[in-house]
This record gives structure tokens, C-alpha cells and sequence, in this order.
């Protein structure tokens, strides 16, 4: 799925002009919701071949250089590693993992959202610690 950001402007733009606190727009299976100090951009269900990104490219950061399947956060939200505390993590770096399998939550307005992998892999890097905050669009683990 493709967010069209001239929506999310236009909606931003509204708070603006009428003095507005939240926003809220919802077509099809997608609702996008604008409030000040907040976005939230939520489809239920999540499905990682509609919201999640990939890429196979160089990516520099921090003079390392990473290749590899990149998986991005399809919300804004917090993220979990495990289903509750003190249990075992969905991901580990050097696992193998198949597309489908759950590597992560991401929490949304008290909504627990299961990330699904998008391929399979062997996990090279988790670029999100557990319980940190995530945007849409932030690689969240990266596959080899």
C-alpha cells in the first residue's frame, strides 16, 4: 500500500485552517487518522504484503555498509520483541525466519499489531530495541 502524502498534508492543513485537534479520513480498508502532536496511519488487518517495504540495496549506516531485505514498520507505534514480558522473542539475529512468521509487535493506541516477515531469511540485524518507539516506514530488522 502506498500512503499518498499529499492527504496526510491536506488533512494537517485542516487542523490548521479550522482550528481542529484530530482528523480522520477512511477508505476502503485504509483509515488515516491526523490529530496535533499525533499521527496514526492503521489498517485492520495488518498485512505485510500491502504495508511492509522492501529493498535490495546498499544501505549505508554509520559507515557499515548493509545489504539485505530491509522490513519496515507499516505503523507508527511502539515495539515489542516478544508477546509480554519475559517471554521469548520472535526474532534473534541469526535466526532463520519464513515469510509469514511473526518478528515483532508494534503497538498502536493500545492495539497490538503482529508484523509479519515479508520473506524468508536469516535475520542479520534488529535495528529497533525492544519497547523504543518506531515510525512508518522505519526498518525494523533486516534478512540476509
Amino acid at each position: 500500500m502506498k500512503i499518498d502524502k499529499r492527504i496526510i498534508k491536506e488533512l494537517s492543513d485542516y487542523l490548521d485552517e479550522y482550528n481542529l485537534t484530530e482528523i480522520e479520513i477512511t477508505e476502503k480498508d485504509t483509515k488515516i487518522k491526523v490529530s496535533k502532536n499525533n499521527l496514526s496511519i492503521s489498517n485492520q488487518p495488518i498485512q505485510a504484503s500491502a504495508n511492509t517495504q522492501t529493498r535490495n540495496e546498499n544501505v549505508s549506516e554509520k559507515s557499515n555498509i548493509i545489504s539485505g531485505t530491509e522490513i519496515t514498520s507499516p505503523i507508527i507505534g511502539t515495539a515489542y520483541h516478544a508477546p509480554e514480558p519475559g517471554a521469548k522473542k520472535f526474532v534473534e539475529v541469526g535466526k532463520k525466519i519464513k515469510k509469514g512468521d511473526t518478528i515483532m509487535i508494534v503497538e498502536a493506541m493500545k492495539t497490538m499489531n503482529h508484523v509479519p516477515s515479508i520473506a524468508d531469511g536469516i535475520v542479520k540485524e534488529i535495528c529497533v530495541e525492544d519497547g523504543h518507539p518506531v515510525e512508518f516506514g522505519q526498518t525494523i530488522i533486516i534478512l540476509e
